[in-house]
């Protein structure tokens, strides 16, 4: 059985392709397999994964017939996997030299469920670490601890799945899926299940993984409806920390997370197509009625002037409309 599976979902992602199998190739291992998902790519990307798959000792090409996005890619990629551990990279992006091997000895010498690292974020030729917000590092910790409170930056808020290394235990029995009707904010969610979940995990002062930013592959660049889907995202959310037995400590969280996103998307509003504003508008408007409303009150009340400004303003109109 492999210490490690690999999985590196492809979407038209030709153009840096070969960069990620270069990586993949840098970190081969004997005791690590690599599950390579070409989800229905129509341009070079297939005949780069053939041309590199040969190169990597245990990878594998597994293609879907249609495209059914990054959850369900990720998904196939879960179902064949056979590794005690199993960790995600997008197929744009890229690992440093051992950074696999570091991520492997870093969680088995701690013994916990899951364990995040730090990443490099690649924009053009600059390059930048950026640090997961944890309170320790090298430590094992209670997950839900990475939630809370809603005034600070926590684990929760970084919400990058390949930043990590999972054991395959969270994975039995199909659990640890990603939501397959999300084609966007899939990862939010997923994160905050992972942290409710899980029952230990730990923060790895390692960060050789890098992540290309504003690239036209990445999804945050699309202009369509799927930029709406952190709606029924946060809404799934909401909903299973209600049910939680700490509802009362996480739900000031996860209202907050989510205004915060209301308020992101609103700022980018100009750039999306003129149907997609008009209905993310509509959609904002109805998700702050769903809210809990008293917790909504204790949020806008410590948020910024500007956004809760703006909030307040499109729950307004909810109410009158």
């Amino acid at each position: 059985m492999p210490k490690l599976s690999v999985i590196v979902p492809f979407h038209n992602v030709g153009i840096y392709a070969s960069d990620t199998m270069r990586s993949l190739a840098g970190n081969a291992d004997p005791e690590f397999e690599f599950l390579l998902i070409d989800d229905c790519s129509t341009d070079e990307t297939p005949h780069v994964l053939d041309r590199w798959r040969d190169r990597i000792p245990n990878a594998r090409v597994i293609r879907h017939e249609t495209n059914l996005g990054v959850a369900q890619a990720r998904n196939t990629g879960i179902d064949a996997a056979t590794g005690d551990y199993i960790t995600f990279l997008d197929g744009d992006d890229w690992y440093a030299p051992g950074h696999l091997r570091a991520m492997v000895d870093g969680i088995e010498a701690l013994g916990c469920d899951f364990a995040r690292t730090d990443h490099v974020l690649s924009t053009g030729t600059k390059r930048a670490i950026r640090y997961a917000p944890a309170k320790e590092r090298e430590s094992v910790m209670d997950p839900r601890d990475g939630i809370a409170p809603a005034s600070m930056i926590t684990m929760v808020d970084y919400p990058f799945v390949p930043f990590g290394i999972y054991s395959a235990r969270l994975f039995e029995n199909g659990g640890s899926r990603f939501e397959t009707k999300l084609r966007t904010a899939e990862d939010r969610l997923w994160i905050w299940r992972l942290h409710l979940n899980a029952a230990t995990y730990a923060s790895l002062s390692v960060h050789g993984v890098f992540y290309r930013r504003g690239v036209t592959t990445s999804l945050t660049q699309i202009t369509d409806n799927r930029q709406l889907d952190f709606i029924p995202s946060y809404d799934l959310l909401l909903e299973e920390v209600s049910a939680d037995r700490d509802a009362d400590r996480f739900l000031p969280k996860a209202v907050r997370t989510y205004c915060a996103m209301i308020a992101f998307h609103m700022g980018k509003a100009d750039q999306y197509e003129p149907a997609v504003t008009k209905r993310l508008k509509q959609n904002v408007t109805d998700a702050l009625r769903r809210m809990p409303q008293q917790v909504l009150d204790e949020t806008l009340a410590t948020m910024d002037t500007a956004r809760s400004t703006l909030l307040r303003g499109l729950r307004a109109t909810g109410r009158t409309a």
